[in-house]
């Protein structure tokens, strides 16, 4: 019996190693460590076997058991690793970069003067305490003007005729609209600050489109005065242009009473740049806050006058024409 078993345990231990050597892949070597050396694994079925033996033969076939297991576990874990190790250089010739290929020009972009203009514009208003607010482009009659202190036979109207869908909505004609929705959502005090793409109905020329961009402000809270509103302006624009002479004049605006439209002096001569006043009550009242508690100041500029200005760009249309040899220039 002793004899069998021992020779059992010899032909298990050859056909081990042999099947181990020749595994290709680790799946299939841990395929083989289970079979050979599992719980329920060949070696394991013969040393069960064990038990017919007398006290004398158990120590013998017990120490080639042993002899066979670590034979077995000892070229299991050289496969592996040496499996592990064609792996990893597999993986690195499949990633290896050839460094004497000619490379792949990419040119550095730009970005674009009007993207510009708004990230300044918003990084100086987040700084003084503002929040970015988004709105649609696609408005309805309500938000765009009814709110706004703009009712539908108002001849304001004319100044910002739009383009009108379908369906009865339009695209909006400023980001004030974004104004009005963040004030329905929120409880005063509030400083909000919303660019955006806008529209309206002209004639495209050197200084007009239908399409252009705009950011407008608004402040509320108890006690704003014109002297906030004058002290945010000026502070703005002394940090878009530099320290130049800024000045005041009375203008209209359906939703601001007082209105002024701000001019800046640029080479000489006197530029608008901005519209700003002081928010109508009606406004206030149209989105539930009380004007004999709140007051509260807006300004909005065209995202392209500032850039032409800076710029000094001749024609509006070179901000869309999307012309390498204008872009690249910035």
């Amino acid at each position: 019996m002793t004899s069998n078993l021992e020779a059992q345990l010899l032909a298990l231990r050859h056909q081990g190693e042999q099947a181990i050597a020749a595994a290709d892949t680790l799946e299939r070597l841990e395929e083989l460590r289970v079979s050979y050396l599992g719980k329920k694994g060949e070696l394991g079925a013969l040393l069960r076997s064990m038990g017919q033996l007398s006290a004398e033969e158990r120590p013998v076939i017990g120490a080639i058991a042993n002899t066979v297991k670590e034979s077995l576990q000892t070229s299991l874990d050289q496969q592996r690793t040496a499996l592990e190790a064609a792996q990893i250089r597999t993986q690195l010739e499949a990633e290896t970069l050839d460094v004497t290929m000619p490379g792949i020009y990419s040119p550095q972009g730009r970005i674009h003067p009007l993207n510009g203009i708004i990230d300044r514009a918003l990084d100086i208003f987040v700084g003084m305490g503002y929040t970015v607010a988004q709105g649609p482009e696609m408005e309805t009659d309500y938000y765009n003007f009814e709110a706004l202190n703009t009712p539908p036979d108002h001849p304001a109207r004319d100044m910002q005729d739009t383009f009108y869908l379908p369906d009865g909505n339009l695209l909006r004609t400023h980001t004030s609209s974004v104004q009005i929705r963040y004030m329905e959502r929120e409880e005063p005090p509030i400083r909000v600050v919303a660019p955006g793409r806008v529209y309206r109905r002209d004639n495209v020329d050197a200084t007009h489109s239908a399409v252009f961009h705009q950011i407008e402000l608004l402040a509320i809270d108890e006690g704003l005065t014109f002297t906030d509103l004058k002290g945010t302006i000026k502070v703005f624009l002394q940090a878009i242009f530099g320290d130049l002479p800024i000045r005041f004049r009375a203008s209209y605006f359906p939703f601001t009473e007082p209105s002024a439209e701000v001019d800046l002096q640029w080479n000489g001569r006197w530029l608008e740049v901005m519209g700003c006043g002081m928010v109508d009550p009606n406004v206030l009242k149209s989105v539930g806050y009380d004007p004999e508690i709140y007051t509260g100041f807006a300004a909005g500029f065209g995202v392209e006058r500032f850039a032409m200005v800076l710029h000094q760009i001749d024609d509006i249309r070179r901000l869309y024409a999307s012309d390498l040899r204008f872009l690249q220039q910035f």
